[in-house]
């Protein structure tokens, strides 16, 4: 797990899913259920504040969302989306965090 700044967040999005810009996290498999994941800071804070939601309880989120990725779970198809928003949901709960998906 590595936190990074917004240009190496932007570098690595741009480098590996062809996107222009910092995301808020990047999973990298290597290994079944292994790998890296990658938090880029300023774009976690930034969207914490505007979400209303603590810096911990994001990343929480964000950790667990990459975490998720790299055992196999998707969110391309709507399917696969609700099925790793139940499980990030559930496991949060567990861990005293809400629901990231509404905004209180």
């Amino acid at each position: 797990m590595r936190i990074v700044g917004t240009a190496e967040g932007r570098r690595l999005n741009r480098q590996y899913r062809m996107k222009p810009y910092a995301t808020n996290v990047l999973s990298f498999p290597y290994e079944k259920g292994r790998g890296d994941v990658v938090l880029c800071h300023p774009v976690i804070a930034r969207e914490a504040r505007a979400q209303g939601k603590t810096l911990a309880a994001h990343y929480a989120h964000l950790v667990l969302h990459g975490l998720l990725h790299l055992r196999g779970y998707e969110h391309e198809k709507k399917r696969e989306a609700e099925r790793m928003e139940r499980l990030e949901i559930r496991l949060l709960a567990r861990a005293g965090f809400g629901n990231p998906y509404t905004v209180e």
